[in-house]
């Protein structure tokens, strides 16, 4: 079975979170969800100015990452004012021959 935290370039890869106030599923006042790409480049995305941002359902939310270079990425959200949370993830793209 391929490992789930391992892509290739060109690979879309979600990003997903849960907003959670108690057991109950929440929605922050302001999400940030910033990307961090291996030669340290960091694009942040806010819900709800940028559409990349999307809205499941209450306290649900996510982004879809295109990659386009090999290395370690890492995604992290940030929820603030009506509630504060915070979780990061890594994933890795291969080296590909033809990129």
């Amino acid at each position: 079975m391929p490992d789930p935290n391992i892509y290739d370039v060109g690979d879309q890869v979600t990003s997903s979170i849960e907003f959670r106030q108690g057991a109950a599923l929440a929605d922050p006042t302001t999400i940030t969800c910033k990307v961090e790409e291996p030669d340290g480049t960091e694009t942040p995305y806010v819900y709800p100015t940028d559409p990349e941002v999307i809205k499941d359902a209450v306290g649900k939310y996510h982004l879809d990452i295109t990659v386009n270079a090999e290395g370690t990425w890492t995604h992290r959200w940030e929820g603030t004012g009506a509630v504060v949370a915070a979780a990061e993830q890594r994933f890795v793209v291969r080296d590909s021959a033809f990129y």
